[in-house]
This record gives C-alpha cells, sequence and structure tokens, in this order.
C-alpha cells in the first residue's frame, strides 16, 4: 500500500466587498471545511481573497497554477450574468482546455432549487497539470456541488462534480486523491484504483 501524498489547493474568493472587508467573507472558510471533510490526503492550502477585477483574477489563478504548484483550484463568486462576474472569463484566459462536463452538472444540480441556476456560467478549465472549477457563491450551494444531493437514506440522487476530480488529475498527471465515501464517493476505473494507507500522524 502507498501513502496518501500530500496535495497542495487553491482556493480563490471573488468578491469585491468582502474583499474590501464590507463583511466577513464566508467562501474560503467553506471550501476548506468541505474539502477537509472529503479528502483523505494531507491538505495545503492556498487562500485567495480578491475583488471582481479579470486580470486580478487571472493572475492569480497562473500564479496558484503554474508557481504556487497547485494541483486543484477552486473558485468561488462572480460567476452569474452581473456586470462585475467575470470570474469564468479570467478562468478561460488563463485556460489550455475546458471540460464543459462541470458546468452543466454544476447547473443540474443548481435546477434542483432554484430556475435561476440557468443564469450560472460556472466552467471547469485545465493549466498544464491543473485543475480549475468555478463554484458558486454560498457556502450550502458549493457543498451541494461539490457532494451532489441525497435522500435521507444516503442514497445519491444526482452526483456531484467532485466524484470527477480524482480522476481528472490523475489524468493530467497530478498526486493521487483519495476521498471519503460517507462524503464524496469518487470514481475511478477498476485499473486507475490503488490501495492506499493513511498517513503517519
Amino acid at each position: 500500500m502507498s501513502a496518501l501524498e500530500p496535495v497542495r489547493i487553491g482556493i480563490v474568493s471573488v468578491s469585491d466587498r468582502a474583499s474590501a472587508g464590507v463583511y466577513a467573507d464566508q467562501g474560503l472558510p467553506a471550501l476548506q471545511d468541505w474539502l477537509r471533510r472529503a479528502l483523505r490526503n494531507p491538505l495545503q492550502f492556498e487562500a485567495r481573497l480578491i475583488p471582481d477585477e479579470r486580470a486580478r483574477i487571472a493572475q492569480t489563478l497562473i500564479e496558484l497554477a503554474d508557481e504556487a504548484g497547485c494541483a486543484l483550484v477552486l473558485t468561488t463568486g462572480g460567476t452569474g450574468p452581473a456586470p462585475r462576474d467575470v470570474t469564468p472569463e479570467a478562468t478561460r484566459d488563463v485556460a489550455e482546455r475546458e471540460l464543459p462536463g462541470f458546468g452543466e452538472q454544476m447547473r443540474q444540480i443548481g435546477l434542483r432549487f432554484v430556475p435561476t441556476a440557468i443564469l450560472s456560467r460556472q466552467l471547469a478549465v485545465l493549466r498544464g497539470r491543473c485543475l480549475i472549477i468555478n463554484l458558486p457563491g454560498q457556502p450550502k450551494s458549493i457543498a451541494e456541488t461539490l457532494e451532489g444531493l441525497r435522500e435521507p437514506g444516503g442514497r445519491v440522487l444526482l452526483p456531484g462534480i467532485f466524484a470527477a476530480v480524482p480522476y481528472c488529475i490523475d489524468l493530467i498527471g497530478g498526486p493521487y486523491l483519495e476521498t471519503d465515501p460517507a462524503v464524496c464517493a469518487a470514481f475511478r476505473p477498476k485499473s486507475a484504483q490503488r490501495p492506499t494507507c493513511p498517513p503517519d500522524r
């Protein structure tokens, strides 16, 4: 059995008002909380709180992917149709390839709650060995999008997007992510699965 690899994850909250101190940011704590529950790997977070400025967002994504060496970058906020919502544009500015299935599934999950989910422009892209995903802005929506929807008995009604993240990162040459199935069961083909043991404490 191989030890679980440490993983560096970039988390970016995009908000004019939160970055200016008008109110406390909720996106970064929500992302950290969910990732700590979902992943068994040792985690190191690179957290950024920035305004809704296209060049600043793009620069931050480049820094996290190219310089900080993050295998995964999750953004929250700035994906609607308002004039200041430019996170998707900034993400495309730094992208090498787009993965449209992530955005499609995120909107499907959102539509279970509100018809305005079709206004979301969330997407996912690849830059080198880094997967970058735009998530919603509300903590409850972040968890639902990542984890998916379940019946009271626990049966999965609609898979969350994170079930596909570990295998995607495998395919682009990143670390092997091990999830807690009670939170999110990652899917891999049998040929891609490998036994792991928890890190030494």
